[in-house]
């Protein structure tokens, strides 16, 4: 039994979460029943109901639909049915998925229609289609954010579908079902669908035998790619190393590269770790290198390594509060003239080193203070140097 067709919402009461979008007074929602909705691009992870959105979108505004695929479609596809409604009082609405593989030719043959209003173009992504398109794209149309479906809202569609089926299911069972699935209704309901063909009952085993493991929400999806890696970034930098680990794991099984993350422990490193603990730039530096070489599976402990190292490191960000300062000043004008004792002038240079490492000399011609070390781990020492040679 087919379950992704068989409950496919006829209207957007029967759209299976994504509240924030088709509930009552939400305005997608409003500018579809006044019949003016404009070009439009949705994107989040796979099996949160792009296509059925968009099918009900055609519905309500009673248009004919045209359902398309970017890494197939032909431009002369599109100009029959440009062709086709040429002269016509009513105007298709054409879907295109994974939009964000549209060739700039194909665009290009877009942009006219989407100009005149001839069609109503409607693209879906699993990834934010806003940066491969063009910026003529862009300013004719709209985004729209899809989520993933919480699992109160997976568990009712699951109901659903048994009580369409008639369905004999365990308890625990169900719980898999909506948990194992990541917020991905179509992944969901293909495993019951599979599971029911299968079995007269289904079971936990069952499911488990089809499914060994929970789907992830894959890093490389739209949001989650960011947040995952947010995450892991702010659990390290709150030295919390059991939050981080975790979330580096959800990182590695949602596919993502090594490189990626350790690029972004060698930031956190100098970001975040700064001169309490320089080590950890050497450290994070030689990750990259490591993982570049070595890849998955024995990168994840190399990367497991340096997180944890991260997270027991003391965190100063002197440094990059630093640098914004001063580049800050540099945006808001204060452009001082270069001393002329340390230009390549040299005009009354002291030499450091003659004067047993430190001689106070004129570096700025007027006093800025951008630079606040910290009392903590290394940068304490080096505050407590630099205090020592200036008295």
């Amino acid at each position: 039994m087919d379950f992704t067709h068989l409950l496919r919402p006829a209207g957007f009461d029967d759209i299976v979460g994504q509240e924030h979008l088709v509930q009552e007074g939400m305005p997608l929602r409003l500018l579809c029943e006044k019949e003016a909705l404009g070009h439009s691009f949705f994107y989040g992870p796979a099996g949160v109901g792009k296509t059925s959105l968009a099918r009900v979108i055609a519905k309500s505004m009673q248009l004919p639909f045209y359902e398309l695929n970017a890494t197939s479609l032909k431009i002369e596809q599109l100009r029959k049915i440009f062709e086709q409604y040429k002269n016509a009082l009513q105007k298709p609405l054409i879907f295109i998925d994974e939009v964000h593989r549209l060739s700039k030719n194909q665009q290009e043959v877009l942009l006219p229609v989407m100009e005149n209003n001839s069609v109503l173009v409607i693209g879906a992504s699993t990834e934010n289609p806003f940066f491969s398109l063009t910026s003529a794209i862009r300013s004719r149309s709209m985004l729209f954010e899809l989520k993933p479906i919480s699992n109160e809202s997976l568990h009712n569609l699951l109901l659903r579908a048994i009580l369409k089926g008639d369905i004999a299911i365990e308890n625990d069972a169900k719980e898999y079902l909506v948990l194992s699935s990541g917020g991905d209704a179509r992944a969901m309901l293909k495993l019951l669908e599979f599971a029911s063909n299968a079995a007269n009952t289904i079971t936990l085993a069952l499911l488990k035998s089809l499914r060994p493991n929970a789907l992830q929400a894959g890093s490389s999806e739209a949001g989650v790619h960011y947040d995952l890696a947010s995450a892991m970034i702010k659990s390290i930098r709150g030295s919390d190393a059991d939050s981080a680990i975790y979330y580096l794991a959800r990182l590695i099984e949602g596919g993502e590269s090594a490189e990626f993350i350790a690029r972004r422990l060698v930031i956190l490193a100098s970001e975040d770790v700064g001169n309490a603990n320089p080590q950890a730039l050497t450290l994070t530096t030689s990750t990259l290198t490591s993982v570049s070489k070595i890849g998955y599976p024995e990168a994840r402990i190399i990367l497991a390594q340096a997180v944890i190292y991260l997270c027991a490191s003391p965190k100063s960000n002197a440094a990059y509060l630093a640098i914004n300062k001063a580049l800050q000043s540099v945006r808001d004008g204060k452009i001082l003239e270069i001393p002329k004792n340390i230009s390549q002038q040299n005009e009354g240079y002291l030499y450091p080193h003659d004067f047993g490492g430190y001689v106070k000399q004129e570096y700025l011609s007027e006093p800025l203070q951008f630079v606040e070390l910290k009392e903590i781990g290394y940068e304490k020492k080096m505050k407590e140097w630099l205090q020592a040679i200036k008295s």
